[in-house]
């Protein structure tokens, strides 16, 4: 019952969050036109509103606000999927280096022109880097089934730091030209500026896919986080469960990378606060995540936009400044734990 509640709470809150980031900006839109506008633009009702409104609300705020919402749900449930993999709460896919081995794939293509080519050349590329990264980081930290957590953000700064470093390589050389250097800044700093429809597009495949198969496994999260023993005395397929669930967060990591740039901490934040509230149960977490992502990001992303009044602030500098703190409470918290106290 709990479940159904936060979700529907969730849901409507990203309502809201949604109607209130389509509202604000430059130009301040009343709420009943802005409503107006989307149910006339979706083929309900008319509105009187002149060209320039029709153009705000929906070329520009309703593309970028939803990119924002999938990407946030799918760093959540990227977030929720490794931290039940590796049944460590330290997991995400900005700690581990999944999000930033995304960034590295995006940046390559991005410099040997490709994004030029094929609009599903970056992404691609951001999930191979993703889950690359996944599979890397799988390796290093996980021994006999268990991901200590001094291992994990140890692999995970030493993978950071290598793919951080091989992206600053790429910007070095691709600076003489502006207009890629720049979209490389883009994703280093992460941001939702210029989100346009075809970005909606180009992301929501992923997000649907990615949701599906993630609600698929919840049974599998729920059995393993007692061991990869039990699990496996109980009928389940650890190896091939292992796989797909990595492949999941992995996926859900690129595709968000592949139009948001590096987000650091959603899928450290969102999921923690869920499972303080809901309890481990993967079959509640999974949507309440991916509700919680969306609300989360399209809140930070409004509060990003309306901070300043001339200067927009890059959604991952926003997100890094919440989850800084949060992830260094978590790991003071682990260790007085780990210490007895």
């Amino acid at each position: 019952m709990r479940g159904r509640l936060v979700v529907c709470g969730c849901l409507v809150l990203v309502v809201l969050t949604a109607l209130v980031g389509i509202r604000y900006g430059a130009t301040d839109i009343p709420l009943s036109r802005v409503c107006g506008i989307l149910l006339s633009e979706s083929g309900i009702g008319t509105v009187e509103a002149t060209p320039q409104e029709r153009a705000i609300v929906w070329h520009i705020r309703t593309p970028r606000v939803l990119t924002g919402g999938l990407v946030g749900a799918m760093l959540a449930l990227s977030g929720v999927l490794l931290q039940g993999l590796f049944r460590n709460p330290m997991a995400s896919p900005s700690i581990i280096g999944v999000s930033t081995g995304g960034a590295l794939g995006a940046t390559s293509a991005l410099a040997a022109g490709l994004g030029a080519v094929s609009l599903w050349a970056v992404p691609v590329a951001a999930f191979g880097g993703a889950l690359l990264s996944a599979f890397v980081i799988y390796a290093l930290a996980t021994e006999r089934g268990r991901s200590p957590i001094s291992t994990l953000i140890l692999c995970g700064l030493a993978l950071n730091a290598i793919t951080g470093a091989l992206t600053s390589l790429i910007l070095s050389f691709s600076v003489r030209e502006w207009e890629v250097g720049r979209q490389i800044l883009f994703w280093l700093m992460g941001g939702l500026t210029d989100r346009t429809w075809e970005h909606v597009g180009m992301v929501a495949p992923f997000a649907l896919l990615c949701f599906a198969g993630a609600g698929i496994f919840w049974r599998e999260l729920n059995l393993m986080l007692t061991g990869e023993e039990s699990a496996l005395a109980l009928g389940v397929d650890t190896s091939r469960t292992k796989l797909w669930i990595l492949v999941i967060a992995a996926g859900s990591a690129g595709a968000a990378v592949a139009v948001s740039g590096v987000i650091g901490f959603v899928g450290l934040i969102v999921p923690h606060i869920f499972r303080l509230i809901l309890g481990p149960d993967h079959r509640r977490l999974i949507p309440s995540c991916i509700i919680g992502g969306a609300l989360f990001l399209m809140a930070v992303d409004l509060a990003a936009r309306m901070a300043l009044a001339r200067e927009e602030i890059r959604l991952g500098i926003v997100t890094s400044i919440l989850g800084g703190p949060f992830f260094l409470y978590l790991i003071v918290r682990h260790r007085k734990r780990a210490e007895g106290f």
